[in-house]
């Protein structure tokens, strides 16, 4: 028998010799996701590469819409305040950028609630509903927006107004006094999409617009990832479970004339793209300092100490 047939026969034969392949994270406990996170930090030094990097572990996590509340810290919302094993599209980026900022389980669930939430503070009323006006905004400390920069003549304005009031009162029953707020927004339309593909990186968090009769909003949320071919992928979460794809192939399959479809009902548009800043823990530390990420509860509230631990154990 000549070395090679020997050498393909002690494969077959010995499969357990072959590394195993390590499972998604959705599939893991908090516990084991905490232990990889030290490792991370690592063997992917680079914040935009290991951001990516977590992604990917997670392609295949299911999909399901408004997973999070403040439970068990407040009651208003009673859906748990982080969940490993499906995800919706904020969520999904925002456990990935948790992870990757961080070295250990207990920093994970605080870094987590530090982005969620207007300066860590947890409750409904100061969550980051709003990606355009609230998420992206609330954590300039990670992120700064690149849309104008990289699209230059090529980018486009959409307004918005937001009653917050509204939304509280329709989603949660809950009586708030708020001005309505507006905004005007830069987002690049996907027609033009080429003309900045080249300018964008691992790790960038892009938003979907998305608008109906002369509004737009920003109504999806996810990461471009760099392909091994040099081509701009997107992972995001959405139905049925998180995917990676490129980014030409979303548009493709979303876009649609104004004319094929009802005035008054939303149409993809285009994108706005935001990039990690540099050192967003030096950044984080400015407003935090050495507590950083801090976070706070409400009065009553669960320990934090004991929450950690609880989760710590499963």
């Amino acid at each position: 028998m000549g070395f090679i047939q020997l050498a393909l026969l002690t494969v077959l034969l010995a499969p357990s010799t072959q590394p195993s392949v390590s499972p998604p994270l959705y599939q893991m406990s908090p516990s084991q996701i905490g232990a990889l996170l030290p490792a991370w930090q690592r063997d992917v030094p680079a914040l935009n590469e290991r951001v990516v990097a977590i992604a990917r572990r997670n392609l295949g996590q299911p999909y399901e819409l408004y997973l999070l509340g403040e439970a068990p810290f407040e009651t208003i919302d009673g859906q748990p305040i982080y969940c490993i094993e499906k995800s919706d599209c904020v969520v999904f980026v925002e456990h990935t950028l948790a992870m990757a900022l961080s070295k250990d389980l207990p920093q994970f669930l605080k870094m987590l609630q530090r982005i969620r939430y207007t300066n860590g503070q947890i409750g409904v009323r100061t969550r980051n509903h709003y990606t355009e006006a609230d998420w992206n905004v609330n954590n300039r400390w990670m992120l700064h927006e690149i849309t104008s920069q990289i699209a230059g003549e090529n980018a486009s304005q959409f307004s918005q107004k937001i009653d917050r009031a509204k939304f509280f009162k329709n989603r949660y029953k809950l009586d708030e006094t708020m001005p309505i707020q507006e905004i005007v927004e830069p987002y690049i339309p996907y027609e033009k999409i080429d003309s900045v593909k080249s300018q964008l990186r691992s790790g960038d968090i892009v938003n979907f617009v998305r608008g109906s009769g002369g509004s737009a909003y920003v109504g999806h949320v996810g990461l471009v990832a760099r392909a091994a071919d040099g081509g701009v992928n997107i992972i995001h979460s959405a139905e049925p479970q998180v995917r990676e794809e490129p980014i030409d192939d979303y548009i493709a399959r979303n876009a649609k004339p104004p004319t094929t479809q009802p005035s008054d009902k939303p149409r993809f548009m285009g994108f706005k793209f935001l990039r990690l800043n540099d050192d967003p823990w030096a950044e984080l530390r400015k407003i935090d300092g050495d507590a950083a990420p801090k976070v706070s509860f409400p009065a009553g509230a669960v320990k934090w100490d004991e929450f950690v631990k609880s989760v710590a154990t499963k």
